[in-house]
């Protein structure tokens, strides 16, 4: 039995919405393989994306123009402006759809700014999907998660969800069938975040070393684990060609995954870019007790429990 990677829940016959709730997941990398760069300076990428239940919302009113609020996580210190994703996200539908960009579009975060968990991309994903919905463009998750890849590599799983093949610079998607499944994971949040282009600068400058570290193989043992369904079939497959860059840059996160051997993880990972570290647990019950443990430990700004794979930007 294989897993369903995404309903196709639109509806072209519902009236025209007043308000659009979208929840939207953070995503982590089972596998995370960096190629070389490439001419249009990003690297070439072989990930396995996989959403996580860890969610930011995005609230889309009726508006004469185009407005963006948030609270919770980064708020003071997240731009709201034309630089902001969500705001990049409307205008490229309302473009594309020939429709006017007006909304009033609210945040509430709790996926941490740059936290390797590509909460910018979720919003922008969640945005997609709220204003299609508000505006009735009934663009369809396919045609949207091609307005997605111009915004970001990681917006069009966003859209999707699930678990998926990454390819390209990660925007090219297809969806990962598998035995249905969830895995449990402990999340450990660090203070402060890393910037994505600084750690591929890292790894650049790592790998032109002597001793640089060597790049992943190919995702084929990652997938093969995941349709055997055994956490530590899986803990033994996971990788991310990042992490020795995020250490580097962020030594103390050597510690935390440390700590989380230390707590019995079954394995633990730098997610993308860093700097939160996953660790992959055995079960639900052996996560909570992980997180007590990482928690104890006092390594991360903050603990969480997250289960995957779940679906990508939807409306609740």
């Amino acid at each position: 039995m294989t897993e369903a990677w995404w309903p196709d829940d639109d509806d072209t016959d519902r009236p025209l919405p007043s308000s659009v709730r979208v929840r939207v997941p953070a995503k982590i990398n089972l596998h995370l393989g960096v190629g070389p760069l490439r001419a249009d300076g990003f690297h070439e990428l072989r990930t396995i994306y996989h959403a996580i239940s860890l969610y930011d919302e995005v609230t889309a009113r009726r508006g004469d123009t185009l407005t963006l609020t948030m609270e919770g996580e980064g708020a003071g210190d997240l731009a709201l402006d034309e630089s902001n994703l969500i705001i990049r996200a409307a205008r490229a539908l309302a473009d594309t759809a020939k429709v006017a960009a007006h909304a009033r579009l609210h945040l509430r975060k709790s996926i941490p700014l740059a936290g390797g968990l590509a909460g910018g991309s979720a919003d922008a994903a969640a945005t997609l999907v709220a204003c299609d919905a508000l505006w009735g463009t009934n663009l369809g998750r396919d045609e949207l998660a091609r307005i997605a890849a111009d915004l970001g590599s990681d917006v069009p799983f966003l859209v999707h969800g699930g678990t998926a093949l990454g390819t390209g610079r990660g925007e090219a998607v297809s969806p990962v069938l598998a035995r249905a499944h969830v895995w449990h994971w402990v999340v450990g949040i660090a203070d402060g975040g890393l910037s994505t282009p600084d750690v591929y600068r890292e790894l650049d400058r790592l790998r032109s070393g002597p001793d640089g570290p060597a790049p992943l193989d190919d995702a084929g043992e990652l997938m093969a684990a995941l349709r055997q369904r055994d956490p530590a079939v899986l803990a033994a497959a996971l990788g991310n060609d990042l992490q020795a860059a995020a250490i580097s840059l962020r030594p103390a996160l050597a510690e935390v995954l440390e700590a989380g051997r230390v707590a019995g993880a079954l394995a633990g990972l730098v997610s993308g870019s860093g700097p939160t570290c996953v660790f992959l647990a055995a079960g639900a019950e052996d996560a909570a007790r992980l997180a007590a443990e990482l928690e104890k430990a006092g390594v991360c700004r903050e603990v969480r429990v997250a289960h995957g794979p779940v679906l990508g930007a939807r409306s609740v």
